[in-house]
């Protein structure tokens, strides 16, 4: 699978370099390239029918949904998160979306035995079979990872964002939405410049400090028993850094285990 990825990466950076996608953007202090990304996008398929199978996992404003929209784009792979699948699931009225519409419905939890079977029809599908998978925050606790294991899915790498309880709990309460345009802002990081954007801002009720720190209760009780499912292909990666270098380190880590596989 890994000489098929850099084979992959060697021919489209050919195809690069014999066409205008390269195109060098000269400001008074630097020169840097803009590549098409669309032409050196890797779709995570083999000839031999394996695909790229990954997990991610992180506590809420770890950066989690930045990096999914990144390996989406650089790997093609099929991004699946938990209440997508199950909308989906009930949309589509499978067998096991009529069951989770049941319990939905009715105000309950969905029952692990649902939600795997709900992901299991997902990981299944033409569409994952042909470009990969990467499943967002899911398996959460330690049963789920024992029932998606026993349900005979397997993935090639788990990715966990670290990244300390205090710069969490400052990412979350820092944040403020505009109402009119949905826009997110962060008080300390990204603040609106114009005034009357930042009068109008708005905090959601549950990004505060007591309530954020619960979150992270929660997160801690059950992801060192989920990581600990995954020893042999887990990575830990610095969530506290650019995003554009966190996505340096997932790719890196990507490749290293895709090798080991």
């Amino acid at each position: 699978m890994f000489a098929h990825f850099f084979l992959i990466g060697v021919y489209s950076l050919l195809l690069l370099c014999a066409s205008d996608a390269f195109v060098p953007q000269t400001t008074t202090t630097t020169t840097s390239w803009r590549v098409s990304f669309s032409q050196t996008r890797l779709y995570a398929a083999s000839p031999d029918g394996d695909v790229l199978k990954l997990i991610i996992a992180g506590a809420p404003a770890s950066g989690k949904g930045t990096q999914c929209e990144i390996i989406k784009e650089k790997y093609g792979v099929v991004h699946l998160s938990t209440g997508d699948m199950l909308r989906s699931a009930v949309a589509d009225q499978t067998e096991v979306g009529k069951a989770a519409k049941e319990y939905m419905d009715s105000g309950k939890l969905v029952p692990d035995d649902v939600i795997i079977g709900v992901v299991k029809d997902c990981l299944e599908s033409a569409e994952c079979k042909e470009k990969g998978w990467l499943l967002d925050g899911f398996p959460r606790t330690e049963a789920q990872a024992i029932a998606l294991a026993d349900a005979g899915v397997s993935a090639d790498c788990f990715i966990f964002l670290n990244v300390p309880d205090n710069v969490l709990v400052e990412r979350v309460v820092g944040r403020r939405t505009d109402p009119v345009t949905g826009k997110i802002y962060h008080m300390t990081f990204s603040p609106p410049e114009d005034e009357e954007v930042l009068a109008r801002l708005e905090q959601r009720s549950d990004d505060t400090e007591e309530k954020v720190k619960v979150r992270l209760e929660q997160f801690h009780a059950n992801v060192e028993a989920v990581k600990g499912s995954y020893d042999d292909i887990s990575v830990d990666i610095d969530g506290t850094q650019a995003p554009t270098d966190v996505a340096a380190l997932i790719d890196a880590a990507i490749s290293a285990k895709v090798a080991a596989a």
